[in-house]
C-alpha cells in the first residue's frame, strides 16, 4: 500500500463514517476501484482506520461522554445503596441506560444461522465479500437514501411536543426504551456495506419522533462502543497472520489512521451543521445516485466477468 491510498482510505472512511453516506460501502467501492483485497496488512489497515475514526468521535463528544461515565458508575453506586429511582433518572443516567439498551440488538448478529454452522455476521460478510455481489452495495446505499428521505420527511411534520426546545424544533427530547430498542435494531442493519450506520440509525430516531439534535447525539454515543466491538473483532481476524505484512506498511497505516480522525472530526461538525440548516437533501441524492452508478456498473462488469477498473477476472 502506498502512502497515497493510505491517505485517499483514511480520507474516505473518516468521511463516511459519520456522514450518513456508509463508510462500508465507501471503503468497498474505493477497495473496488484500486483493485485492493482486504486479506493481511489491508484488514489491519481497515481496524485502525476504525480506531482513527473512534478518536475523532471521543475528541468531538469528549464532555458528553466524561459525564456519560461518571454517570454510569453513579447508576452502579445508586443499585448497590438501594437509591436507584427509574422516574427519577437525571438525562445523563437515562441516556446510558438508553445506549446499554441499544447496543443489545447487536447481539442478534452472534446467532447461529440454522444449517450453515455460522453466525448470522458471518454470513452478512461472506455475501458481500465477493466482487459480483458488488451490486449489493449499490442496493443498500438506495436504502440508505430512502431512510434518509423518509426520516427528513417525518422531522418536518412531527406535532411539536411541550417538552420541544424552543425556536421551532420538532418531536421529544427524552428517549424512552422503544426508541433505544428501535434504533439498536436499526443498527444492526450497517452491517451491510451501504446501509450508514449514522444515516439509518438518525432516521429510525426521527422516525420515532425524537427531534434532530437528540436523534443525532444518541446515534454517535450508540455508535462509539459499536466502532470498538468492529475494530476488537477485525483486529483480532487481522493479527492472526502475524506482524510481517503489517511492518511493511506501518508508516502508510499510522498515516491512513491520523487522516481518518482529522477528517471524521471535521465531517462530524459538518453533518451537524447540515442536520440542523436542513440540507439533509444533500446525502439523500447523493446516496441515490453512487447507489445507481454502483447498480450500473455491476450490471457492466457481471455481463464481462472483469473488474472495468483493474482489468481483472471477478472474484
Amino acid at each position: 500500500m502506498t502512502i497515497f491510498e493510505a491517505i485517499i482510505q483514511g480520507a474516505v472512511q473518516g468521511l463516511t463514517e459519520f456522514l450518513p453516506v456508509s463508510s462500508s460501502g465507501h471503503l468497498t467501492i474505493t477497495q473496488h476501484v484500486l483493485g485492493i483485497n482486504l486479506e493481511g496488512n489491508n484488514l489491519f489497515f481497515n481496524v485502525m482506520l476504525h480506531i482513527g475514526t473512534l478518536v475523532a468521535v471521543v475528541v468531538f463528544y469528549h464532555k458528553l461522554i466524561w459525564r456519560l461515565i461518571k454517570a454510569f458508575f453513579s447508576i452502579i453506586g445508586d443499585i448497590f445503596t438501594g437509591k436507584f429511582k427509574w422516574k427519577e433518572l437525571s438525562d445523563d443516567k437515562r441516556m446510558v441506560i438508553m445506549v446499554i439498551i441499544g447496543l443489545l440488538p447487536l447481539f442478534l448478529l452472534f446467532l447461529p444461522v440454522p444449517g450453515t454452522g455460522m453466525k448470522l455476521k458471518d454470513v452478512v460478510e461472506g455475501i458481500t465479500d465477493s466482487e459480483r455481489n458488488f451490486i449489493i452495495v449499490g442496493i443498500c446505499l438506495l436504502i440508505t437514501s430512502v431512510l434518509l428521505f423518509i426520516g427528513n420527511r417525518i422531522s418536518h411534520s412531527t406535532i411539536p411536543l411541550k417538552h420541544a426546545k424552543k425556536g421551532g424544533d420538532t418531536g421529544r427530547t427524552s428517549l424512552n426504551v422503544v426508541d433505544a430498542l428501535v434504533v439498536g435494531v436499526t443498527q444492526c442493519f450497517a452491517t451491510l456495506p451501504g446501509v450508514s450506520r449514522s444515516g439509518s440509525t438518525l432516521a429510525a430516531g426521527q422516525m420515532r419522533g425524537l427531534d434532530k439534535q437528540t436523534a443525532f447525539d444518541y446515534t454517535f454515543i450508540l455508535g462509539t462502543p459499536a466502532i470498538v466491538a468492529a475494530a476488537l473483532l477485525e483486529g483480532k481476524d487481522a493479527l492472526e497472520g502475524g506482524f510481517g505484512a503489517i511492518k511493511a506498511d506501518l508508516v502508510p497505516i499510522l498515516i491512513g489512521m491520523v487522516v481518518s480522525a482529522v477528517v471524521g472530526y471535521l465531517a462530524i461538525a459538518l453533518f451537524k451543521w447540515l442536520l440542523k440548516t436542513d440540507k439533509m437533501i444533500i446525502f439523500i441524492v447523493y446516496t441515490a445516485v453512487i447507489g445507481i452508478a454502483v447498480i450500473a456498473i455491476s450490471i457492466i462488469e457481471l455481463n464481462q466477468g472483469i473488474n472495468i477498473f483493474s482489468g481483472t477476472p471477478l472474484t
